[in-house]
């Protein structure tokens, strides 16, 4: 094993949100100095409406996958006195990561070329898709498609089945690359853990189905795009990037669609990898971001 590998093997990531208040750095800088921990990364912010604070370490350690239990024993206590919510994640873990496609496939393959490339610290497992159509993309990424039709008489018994395969695979983080089609609130609870949606709009503008159409009859000089984590309420929730490109009087809806699809891209890539490493805390229904 070669030396940064071993460096991967001994990092972990500590997530922390509590009440802002002295001591809360020094405490947890103390524990991590006592284990022998070496803090490589530190991010922090206060919400300055609550006094919300949050904050993102990551460390190294020396034999971290041996002593990762009595770790987090140790910092127990310090949670507890300052009424933490916190998280401690090995940064070799590789999230399982499961992508939901229908027709248009541009921000399915921007994610394949991203992991393909290395750039994108994910497993993907499978390919959900209410068509057939993304099979040739995914093929050459050796990443197996699960064609799941659905119609408003079998949108149950679909959701069922994705949810079974969500659970076969182990499957920690459900991403919506153009997905058309709206998830339950059922499965999203029985689910039960992160899903990323990427939205052709500048939210909260231009909701649901063709935005693109909604923005050009508007006459609006910005589009653009926006990932979200999915909630029961449509597109309404917690915002992790965004993003906009300048557009004008003589762009049609295809060209905004064309310019649009650049835009998506990015904006979806650069959420899924924050999320893949750890770097988004929730807020209500907003985020704190450490990019």
């Amino acid at each position: 094993m070669d030396s940064s590998s071993q460096t991967d093997v001994d990092r972990a990531r500590l997530l922390i949100t509590c009440a802002d208040r002295p001591g809360v750095v020094a405490a947890v800088s103390q524990l991590l100095y006592e284990q022998g921990a070496n803090v490589v990364d530190s991010d922090q912010h206060t919400e300055p409406d609550d006094l919300r604070f949050f904050m993102r370490l990551e460390f190294d350690l020396p034999g971290l996958q041996a002593r990762l239990s009595s770790l987090a024993s140790a910092f127990q206590p310090v949670a507890e006195r300052f009424g933490m919510q916190w998280q401690l994640t090995p940064a070799a873990r590789v999230k399982r990561m499961a992508i939901f496609v229908s027709k248009q496939d541009h921000c399915l393959q921007e994610l394949l070329w991203l992991l393909k490339k290395g750039e994108l610290a994910a497993h993907i497992p499978l390919v959900v898709s209410n068509h057939p159509d993304a099979r040739e993309v995914v093929a050459p990424f050796g990443v197996p498609l699960h064609h799941i039709p659905v119609t408003s008489e079998t949108k149950a018994q679909a959701e069922a089945s994705a949810l079974e395969l969500m659970r076969a695979h182990d499957v920690d983080l459900i991403v919506l690359a153009r997905y058309m089609q709206i998830l339950s609130a059922d499965f999203i609870t029985r689910f039960g853990k992160p899903i990323i949606n990427i939205h052709h709009s500048f939210l909260p503008a231009f909701v649901g189905a063709n935005p693109y159409a909604q923005a050009h009859a508007r006459g609006v000089k910005l589009i653009g795009a926006t990932a979200h984590y999915v909630t029961a309420e449509l597109d309404a929730g917690p915002i992790i990037d965004q993003d906009v490109h300048r557009v004008g009087h003589r762009d049609a809806v295809a060209d905004l669609v064309r310019i649009g699809r650049r835009v998506e891209r990015n904006v979806l890539a650069r959420a899924v990898a924050w999320h893949l490493e750890d770097r988004v805390l929730l807020h209500g229904n907003k985020t704190v971001v450490f990019a």
